[in-house]
């Protein structure tokens, strides 16, 4: 039952993100103050309710429940708490689900946390974040849904278990580091896009953006980091860099970030 409310919660989440888009943007476009005003509450909505989903597949990993596909390939009864929480993002559907988590977090961290923008620069912020987060959702439901059943007269007595090098303490910090640094950028992004919907892009947009640009970038800065500490030990290369094309993969926004944040700089002065 708890599996199918996540799976559910996730249904009216990406209805949520859906109308976080559209109404926003249809009230700034018409300078409708109450229909600009939608769109916190939808940001704040979204973020609960995906919250409600990544929780229900978390407790499924917790008690073992081998009825779910993703369950039974990522997870065991012996294995210990910890790996069978990290276990929820150790995969492919479950890391998806995380990374629309942390997505969501982000919108609800601009819906709380810019009262001082102009409300109809608000609003498109908050309507492009919605349709980033429409985009992934809708990937997730049609076609990586974490929350699959196995039906309950072949489901497995036990799991297969997480994968060997992934059973490791960098597991629980490394990819929320990752993904906050990658997904903290859809807010810059959602800026930018909002500003030429605005046709306004000055000074007071720079200094605007400038915080989450440094905060994506430090997360992203960790993340790389610890992904290379990890790496070092775990599978022995010999170095903490060696030009693999995940460690380029964030790299390379690494880079474009720490132009941004001088770009920004600049055009604040």
């Amino acid at each position: 039952m708890i599996v199918e409310l996540g799976h559910f919660a996730l249904i009216l989440a990406f209805a949520t993100a859906l109308y976080q888009t559209l109404v926003p943007l249809y009230g700034a476009q018409r300078n409708d103050t109450r229909l600009m005003q939608a769109a916190a509450p939808a940001a704040v909505m979204q973020f609960v309710l995906v919250a409600i989903s990544f929780a229900a597949l978390t407790y499924a990993y917790l008690v073992s429940d081998f009825s779910v596909l993703n369950v039974w390939a990522n997870s065991h009864t012996a294995k210990p708490t910890l790996y069978k929480i990290t276990g929820v993002w150790s995969n492919h559907e479950g890391s998806i689900l995380l990374w629309v988590l942390v997505l969501t977090l982000f919108g609800l961290a601009v819906a709380l946390f810019s009262g001082n923008l102009p409300p109809s620069l608000k609003s498109r912020v908050i309507a492009v974040q919605g349709s980033i987060s429409a985009a992934f959702l809708s990937y997730v439901l049609f076609a990586s849904n974490p929350f699959v059943r196995i039906p309950l007269e072949r489901a497995p007595l036990e799991g297969r278990g997480i994968n060997p090098l992934l059973q490791d303490m960098a597991l629980a910090i490394h990819p929320p580091l990752l993904y906050a640094g990658y997904v903290g950028f859809s807010v810059t992004f959602a800026f930018a896009i909002a500003a030429l919907l605005e046709g306004k892009v000055d000074a007071a947009w720079a200094r605007w953006v400038r915080p989450w640009a440094i905060a994506a970038w430090m997360f992203l800065t960790a993340g790389i980091a610890l992904g290379s500490w990890w790496a070092y030990y775990e599978l022995g290369w010999g170095g903490w860099w060696f030009w693999d094309p995940v460690e380029n993969a964030s790299f390379m926004p690494w880079l474009a970030g720490a132009a941004l944040l001088h770009s920004a700089i600049v055009a604040e002065k």
